[in-house]
């Protein structure tokens, strides 16, 4: 595993190029992939020189995974993935992710997880063509399905079977968040492997506020209060030899108020206080 950088996840506008110069300060050792931001500087080569030139790794890229959207547009999105994934995995960069509602107002749960399936194996099966992978995410708290129709995947358990499901370069965007809202645990962890892990978030949960009762978009930097067992879920990853980059977002407003550089320093001060705590 290693500390990656997505600034518009903790709340920082930046571009690529700003993004590497911001992610040391923090202590960052990778920085996601904007693709059509390194196309600007040209090819693949360039863009992987650019990273190691910094001193960086990539973790994940962003794909036009248009599996929600109409026949039309999910059709235009698969097409257009292709050399986006290409270009990527070519730069060095194989992991892209997704997140999948925990509800459905139209199909009940069987009739829902055979669409998902039908939706995400033929972006399973281009992005494999380039040797990349997909990450799903599920998303844990109760207060997201209050009001809908129908509840669909919201357990790490129950994710894993769609993955599998999908494709064999199908993983988890694993949450803490999600992992923690969903009452998941350590052991559940273990029974992962490195192959079952394409990405993962980090945030810390406000204290007070019971796991049922939690709000998706409230959260804490990185071990901030200590409600979610950070250093464990991290332990728990490392034991199964994860290699994901380990991004952090929080959704904390004050970070876009600060100045770039000072928001980046704190949401790596958080993340490396619990990457310690974990012995890594």
């Amino acid at each position: 595993m290693y500390r990656n950088l997505n600034p518009g996840a903790i709340g920082v506008r930046a571009s690529l190029e700003e993004a590497l110069r911001l992610a040391p300060l923090g202590g960052f050792e990778g920085v996601d992939l904007d693709v059509a931001a390194a196309r600007q500087w040209g090819g693949p080569e360039e863009a992987a020189k650019r990273f190691a030139d910094a001193g960086l790794r990539m973790g994940g890229f962003g794909a036009p995974l248009a599996w929600n959207a109409d026949e039309a547009e999910y059709r235009a999105g698969l097409e257009a993935l292709a050399p986006v994934a290409e270009y990527a995995a070519a730069a060095g960069c194989t992991r892209t992710s997704t997140w999948v509602p925990s509800w459905s107002d139209e199909m009940p749960f069987e009739q829902a997880f055979e669409w998902h399936v039908e939706r995400f194996a033929p972006i399973a099966r281009v992005l494999k063509d380039h040797g990349c992978r997909l990450g799903l995410e599920f998303l844990g708290p109760r207060t997201l399905v209050a009001g809908h129709a129908h509840e669909f995947i919201s357990t790490l358990d129950g994710m894993t079977q769609l993955c599998r499901a999908v494709g064999d370069n199908v993983g988890h965007l694993l949450d803490a968040w999600h992992w923690y809202t969903s009452h998941g645990t350590l052991e559940d962890l273990r029974a992962l492997s490195d192959a079952d892990v394409v990405y993962v978030h980090i945030s810390d949960a406000p204290e007070g506020v019971a796991v049922d009762e939690q709000i998706d978009n409230v959260r804490r930097l990185p071990g901030e209060t200590g409600v979610i067992d950070l250093a464990g879920f991290l332990r728990e990853l490392d034991a199964i030899g994860c290699t994901a980059p380990v991004t952090p977002e929080p959704f904390v407003p004050r970070l876009s108020e600060m100045p770039p550089e000072d928001a980046v320093r704190t949401v790596g001060a958080g993340l490396s206080r619990v990457w310690q705590a974990a012995g890594l």
